[in-house]
């Protein structure tokens, strides 16, 4: 049997320690990270969950960001995402049109309501609406699926 002998001069001079840092790992995560912000983005853009009725009418332009008031399917109201009680309507409807007094056009409002919903529940918020002199309203609904792909 041979004996070995010492170990080489050749193998441990040979390479140096890297001190580059791999980076590829760090552009795998990066890219990761940012196709699930890509896909989770659009679903956060909606706060109040409502099951909006589909339609083939084109959308509005906007000029200004509107006021959006929801309706979910248990008929609570929401005013951008905050809740509030029938009896607190009218007061926070008064707030919107006072806070744009002294412009020309009046405040723009969206109305989202649930397709299941009592249509008397949505006229009784549209009446609140009128009663304040939000006559701005556009009723919100989802594009369908016919629309969508231009056959009739």
């Amino acid at each position: 049997m041979a004996m070995s002998g010492p170990p080489s001069a050749r193998r441990g001079r040979g390479r140096a320690p890297m001190a580059d840092i791999n980076v590829t790992p760090l552009v795998d995560v990066m890219l990761v990270l940012l196709i699930i912000f890509m896909v989770t983005a659009p679903l956060l853009v909606t706060g109040v969950p409502v099951n909006l009725p589909e339609t083939r009418a084109k959308g509005l332009d906007q000029d200004q960001k509107p006021t959006v008031v929801s309706i979910d399917r248990d008929g609570g109201v929401f005013i951008d995402d905050a809740q509030i009680s029938d009896a607190e309507l009218p007061g926070r409807l008064a707030e919107i049109m006072s806070a744009n007094a002294g412009k020309a056009d009046p405040p723009q409002i969206f109305l989202r309501a649930d397709k299941g919903l009592d249509y008397g529940r949505v006229m009784l918020v549209m009446g609140e609406l009128n009663r304040a002199g939000l006559n701005k309203v556009a009723l919100v609904s989802t594009g369908s699926e016919a629309a969508s792909s231009g056959s009739e």
